[in-house]
């Protein structure tokens, strides 16, 4: 429901809330604001409340301080049945009853709710067909007929039947195998599209969150670290916590904040100015290089060898060494200067290589064309590599 100056209307919301047990916080003066359609997924390690966090909303464990808004009113002043029987609630255990049929604990909820048998048969219908399952197959199995992966498809439509606004899902995918879970995970995301439920999720799986959230909520010891789009997560860690429990690979980087040091090749093919032309050409093919990079006996940088010099030499015939052909090297860059800049450095001076060297012209590394086409998919956009794999072999298959 849209409030009327056109914006979200808040759903859940989380005042100063803390949960003790004994002597120790579960969850300390945590706020939280969760808007109608919004996918928020809680997420840290064991221990850190979300969990808790989770069930407060919910009622299944009573805050000790603080507040707590369902559609703005007050959890505590509700009767704890009627408000779970109005949200969704899904868990990694699944809980369906296994006395029960396919139908029967899809229908539990709104049979409680006093809705007529023929709606509440339709309903289920519906949901079946959502998850591709036949009804006339599916509505009379038992769970221990149906795979982890259709148990859980279950358990989720038993979370929609009653239609609720909101839903509460506690790490539901967690016990299943990588492909089913991807499968639902993309369901999920589908639904809650279709439908435009407001989801709270709790995950241990970063990459889980990322790709089902609109917000995702980073939580230490029972505090929130971070509350963040997926996307601003990863430009900007809030701390050092953040961006370990984000991992390296995740993190988006900007081009001025990745030094040269961080993508040079560190061993690159190089010759000398004695060198002969044979040896030159050979060196070349082992390596699939067209240049080479000549320095003296402290490694400072001289100049640079092409293919096409080479070449032109070898045609020419004679004893001649790589001296005679060396060409002088118009740029370098240092260790310390950022990838944009050997971008511009590179395109300015059409240069196929650029040579990184220190204060005394030694020659460090080098960075390549290919060099920076990969920076920009393992660096600047972590997991894209893997995007662009898979998306290879799925061509390829």
């Amino acid at each position: 429901m849209a409030s009327s100056n056109g914006t979200s209307s808040i759903v859940v919301k989380l005042e100063r809330v803390s949960k003790v047990y004994r002597d120790r916080y579960a969850v300390r003066d945590l706020d939280l604001e969760v808007r109608e359609g919004e996918f928020v997924v809680l997420i840290g390690p064991s221990g850190c409340g979300k969990t808790t966090t989770l069930k407060m909303i919910n009622r299944l464990v009573e805050c000790t301080s603080g507040s707590i808004y369902v559609y703005g009113q007050e959890v505590h002043s509700l009767n704890p049945t009627l408000l779970r029987r109005k949200i969704g609630y899904v868990i990694q255990q699944i809980g369906l009853f296994p006395h029960l049929t396919v139908a029967q604990n899809i229908e539990l909820v709104p049979r409680l709710l006093g809705v007529p048998k023929a709606e509440r048969e339709k309903r289920v219908d519906e949901l079946l067909r959502l998850v591709g399952f036949e009804p006339s197959v599916f509505r009379g199995r038992y769970p221990r007929e149906l795979s982890g992966g259709q148990q859980q498809r279950v358990g989720v439509l038993r979370a929609l039947a009653a239609n609720p606004a909101l839903i509460l899902m506690d790490e539901p995918f967690g016990a299943l195998d990588p492909i089913t879970r991807e499968q639902l995970q993309d369901e999920l995301k589908r639904l809650k599209r279709e439908f435009r439920k407001t989801i709270v999720f709790v995950t241990h799986d970063m990459d889980e969150a990322l790709k089902l959230a609109d917000r995702i909520v980073v939580m230490r010891e029972g505090r929130a670290v971070q509350t963040s789009p997926p996307e601003e997560l990863l430009r900007n860690p809030a701390d050092d916590f953040v961006r370990e429990f984000l991992g390296a690979r995740r993190i988006l980087r900007h081009p001025q904040d990745v030094q040269v040091r961080e993508i040079m090749l560190t061993t690159p093919v190089t010759g000398t100015e004695d060198m002969g032309l044979a040896e030159a050409f050979q060196k070349m093919q082992q390596h699939r290089v067209n240049t080479l990079l000549i320095v003296d006996e402290r490694s400072v940088l001289l100049g640079i060898v092409t293919s096409g010099g080479l070449q032109k030499g070898i045609r020419e015939g004679g004893r001649r060494k790589l001296a005679e052909f060396m060409e002088p090297v118009t740029v370098t860059i240092a260790e310390g200067e950022n990838v944009l800049l050997a971008a511009r450095l590179m395109a300015e001076n059409k240069a196929g290589v650029l040579p990184v060297v220190d204060s005394r012209k030694r020659l460090k590394g080098v960075i390549t064309k290919a060099t920076l086409v990969s920076t920009m998919v393992d660096v600047l956009w972590p997991s894209g590599a893997d995007r662009i794999e898979n998306g290879c072999k799925v061509a390829r298959g």
